[in-house]
């Protein structure tokens, strides 16, 4: 009896152990509401949750607003740049002069007390124009002016001269292909945007030599002209002949366009001392702001240092480069530090199709889980009305949450798809990405021309644009979650 009496005494015991440890962990549930028990992980937040937590940025963002706009970082960007421009000049990849502006930017973002600056090592191509002369001979002496394709070939060393065959179109210039052998093909295409008419310029050479021409001019890829060249990256395919290639202004396409319906003989001379050199060494430039809570996870925003050997390259792509340094700047200034590391990189090589920039991926692609999300600057500095956004439609209803914050500067509008040479590895990987939007109706008015300088910067507009880079990068960086993908 009393062998049974203690083992029901015993079970008893456990019974209103159980019953008491059932009504501990009942009470502890509402707490955990939305949350996992296990400690320290966490259930995603609901959408009205990170709505709220975006809608709690609003002083800060408008702290980074009147600061960058109305305070005393007023045309610090601009400023900035003009220093830069002025003093560095065109920055051709595998140039003295590029090499120059990198070593300037470290020191800069050194003494602007920014983290982690260094230099990242890249190889990236090295094309030299030389001399280019062309004249046309007949129906009249004209100079014609032009700008070397990025890789074109020389022409021989005393140039050559030939007749001109002028189309509007490839499938024109295969229609005549014929006609087109021994001579100079000028391509009159007309302007239907930068994307559909450029690669006029990328293939010009390409199609040409394929029907038996001996050099390729091209109308320059542009809206609007005063008797400007335009030049950019073009290249050669395997197997076909390798012929010079340069750019003509709007204007002497169009000259010689009505001269050949008219049915005058047109022959031009042309010169081009161009050449190829190996591979140089070059960098990206970086720099950080630390992230306090999760400093392994990156948010990154971006813009290109190199140039075009024309102009000045201020405003493609210094205008992007310099408002990605005032971003990290204005964040200083005010004493935020937000949760992810802010990560600036102004990229090498982006005019020869971002070569810098793969190379970048290459050597962080094994930590792409922890890159929040992307951000590139290369259409202009010009007055901005948000972002393009490529991502999922979750991050999108986040990212419009986000874009709600710059209603003061009326900056709010998020577009389908963001666009960025740089960028474009990381978001064929899956990553979030961003690129400011801007007004671009005159942009390719000095694209890759001798018109690309300070003279085209506003600095108003300027400051709106690092206004806007700012918030949307110090937000994501600080939110409690990263995007969705």
């Amino acid at each position: 009896m009393g062998s049974l009496a203690g083992q029901l005494w015993e079970s008893n015991k456990r019974g209103k152990m159980k019953y008491l440890l059932l009504i501990c962990f009942m009470a502890f549930l509402p707490h955990c509401a939305g949350k996992s028990v296990r400690r320290g992980v966490s259930y995603p937040k609901t959408f009205e949750d990170m709505k709220k937590e975006i809608a709690g940025y609003r002083d800060i963002a408008k702290a980074i607003i009147d600061l960058a706009v109305h305070g005393k970082a007023q045309n610090r960007s601009y400023e900035r740049l003009a220093v830069f421009a002025d003093t560095i000049g065109p920055r051709l990849s595998g140039s003295k002069s590029l090499e120059a502006a990198i070593k300037y930017m470290a020191s800069a973002l050194q003494e602007d007390g920014l983290e982690n600056v260094h230099l990242e090592p890249v190889k990236v191509p090295h094309w030299e124009r030389g001399e280019e002369f062309a004249l046309m001979l007949k129906p009249r002496n004209h100079s014609i002016a032009i700008l070397g394709l990025g890789s074109s070939v020389a022409t021989p060393p005393e140039g050559i001269t030939a007749e001109v065959i002028v189309v509007t179109s490839f499938d024109e210039l295969h229609r005549r292909a014929q006609e087109a052998k021994g001579k100079i093909v000028v391509y009159n295409e007309p302007f239907l945007s930068y994307g559909e008419t450029v690669r006029y310029r990328a293939q010009g050479a390409v199609e040409a030599a394929k029907v038996g021409a001996v050099a390729s001019l091209i109308r320059s890829v542009a809206a609007f002209s005063i008797h400007s060249p335009h030049t950019g990256w073009q290249s050669y395919q395997a197997g076909v002949p390798q012929i010079p290639t340069a750019c003509i202004s709007v204007e002497d396409a169009e000259m010689m366009a009505r001269m050949a319906l008219r049915g005058s003989k047109i022959v031009v001379h042309l010169r081009m001392g161009a050449k190829t050199y190996p591979d140089s060494p070059s960098f990206n430039t970086v720099a950080e702001i630390v992230g306090s809570k999760y400093p392994e996870q990156v948010v990154l925003i971006s813009g290109h240092l190199d140039s075009w050997d024309v102009g000045q390259g201020a405003m493609d792509d210094g205008g992007g480069a310099f408002i990605s340094w005032e971003a990290l700047s204005l964040i200083k200034d005010l004493g935020l530090r937000p949760k992810r590391t802010l990560r600036v990189v102004l990229w090498t090589g982006e005019e020869q199709g971002g070569v810098g920039a793969q190379q970048y991926y290459q050597l962080h692609k094994e930590n792409i889980s922890n890159f929040d999300i992307v951000m590139e600057s290369d259409e202009g500095t010009f007055r901005p009305s948000g972002v393009g956004f490529t991502g999922s439609a979750e991050a999108q209803a986040i990212m419009k949450e986000v874009l709600a914050l710059l209603q003061p500067i009326n900056a709010t509008q998020l577009y389908d798809g963001a666009d960025g040479t740089d960028i474009a590895y990381w978001m064929r990987a899956g990553v979030p990405g961003a690129s400011l939007r801007d007004d671009l109706s005159k942009y390719f008015w000095f694209h890759h021309s001798e018109g690309d300088t300070m003279t085209v910067q506003d600095p108003h507009q300027m400051n709106l644009c690092a206004a806007v880079w700012t918030v949307v990068s110090y937000v994501i960086a600080d939110m409690e979650e990263m995007l969705p993908r």
